[in-house]
């Protein structure tokens, strides 16, 4: 029997797992359960690979048609059930949210029907939301009733392990994270401050949910990688200063709990997965630099200091690229890589056209932004083909070592 294993060769699983069991492996070790001889063998069962991820066009069919319901739900809250009395209209629409809840989570649907279900549930809590808002006279803007929102499709995602609720959880969680502070007393610091904090919190929470819910982290990475390259971009314009911010509670608040998750992320976290909270940190102190690095308003007239600091912000933006670009390729997860190369392609261009328009004019802007947008795309594809190779050439080496 263990002959007829050995000969058919180590058994592919997803690149995640395999990393998962060597973490798991050298815990073994250090615990003394196993020794190197017995780990070396158990991870040389099993050969990681790349995750090929299909999206099928009926899948992308029942989350559109899932989020148009989801949708208009809400926006019949909002606008025609006027005729009805309050207490109707909430009890009609707490009825289509559980009955939605209850045919995603009891019925026995396909994986993606159930997914469909699940994200019609969760936009339909927001129409319960909105709609009991309404009963009580509250106003319908209000960032708070976002973060209750939130609340309940995180709640929903994490009881049932659900990923359709976590992404609804996460777009109104971070909408209300930054719209909280902005509020009552807005300012474009305020903003970099609400956008970068939020960035470190969803990093580090990805990086610890990378021990046990690595879908969950996937989806926590992306949204702390967007978070992070938008808080670097505002802060990179060049009229964006401290004019009208001042520090209230909720600003400390998201400073308080993103210092909280990044510190629990580097104590969760082994190896080079330590890096990921350690680089939304610094792009947040980078944001506040460069927002604190007033160069004034004045656009039409570029000086020394107007070249600095654009040189910085750009240096600052293609080194976060170029890291997402890494991070994207250890955790198998190519909407880094996407973001990395649309964000960098915004960027170059508003830069451009905010700082060098001035000194570049006409046809030429757009030949130098070509052979800019030429040399960086060659630059990028170059740095994910070494990266890839790398880690190829890593896990070759690991598997020779563990067959020795």
């Amino acid at each position: 029997m263990n002959a007829s294993i050995d000969s058919a060769g180590p058994s592919p699983i997803p690149e995640e797992r395999a990393a998962w069991l060597r973490r798991e492996l050298d815990d073994w070790q250090r615990a003394g359960l196993v020794d190197a001889a017995q780990a070396a063998a158990i991870g040389s069962r099993y050969r990681g690979v790349a995750a090929h991820r299909r999206v099928s066009l009926g899948r992308i069919l029942l989350v559109l048609g899932a989020a148009f319901v989801g949708v208009g739900l809400i926006w019949l809250v909002a606008a025609n059930l006027d005729q009805l009395p309050p207490l109707l209209r909430f009890a009609a629409v707490a009825a289509i949210w559980l009955a939605l809840m209850a045919g995603a989570e009891l019925s026995r649907a396909a994986g993606a029907v159930r997914g469909a279900l699940r994200l019609m549930a969760s936009l339909a809590f927001g129409a319960v939301i909105f709609q009991a808002a309404q009963s009580l006279q509250v106003p319908a803007f209000s960032p708070a009733l976002i973060g209750l929102w939130a609340a309940g499709a995180l709640a929903h995602a994490y009881g049932f392990r659900a990923l359709m609720p976590l992404v609804v959880g996460v777009v109104t969680g971070v909408g209300w994270w930054i719209a909280q502070p902005l509020w009552d007393d807005g300012s474009v610091a305020g903003a970099v401050v609400g956008f970068g904090t939020a960035g470190v919190a969803a990093i580090s929470l990805a990086v610890i949910h990378d021990r046990g819910l690595t879908r969950f982290g996937q989806v926590w990475r992306s949204v702390g990688a967007l978070l992070g390259m938008v808080s670097l971009f505002i802060a990179a314009v060049p009229y964006t200063n401290t004019d009208a911010f001042e520090w209230d509670g909720w600003l400390v608040a998201s400073l308080v709990v993103a210092t909280v998750a990044a510190a629990a992320a580097l104590v969760v976290a082994r190896g080079r997965a330590r890096l990921e909270p350690v680089v939304a940190v610094g792009v947040l102190a980078v944001a506040a630099l460069m927002v604190r690095w007033d160069t004034g308003t004045d656009t039409s007239q570029v000086d020394l200091a107007d070249w600095a600091h654009a040189a910085v912000g750009v240096v600052a933006f293609v080194a976060l690229a170029v890291a997402l670009v890494a991070i994207g390729t250890l955790r198998d997860n190519p909407v880094l890589t996407a973001l990395a190369m649309v964000g960098l392609v915004a960027f170059t261009t508003f830069q451009s056209f905010a700082v060098f328009a001035a000194i570049v004019q006409g046809a030429w802007l757009f030949l130098v932004l070509g052979l800019i947008f030429l040399a960086t795309g060659f630059l990028f594809d170059r740095a994910r083909r070494e990266i890839a190779a790398s880690l190829e050439d890593h896990a070759d080496t690991d598997q020779e070592g563990a067959g020795r």
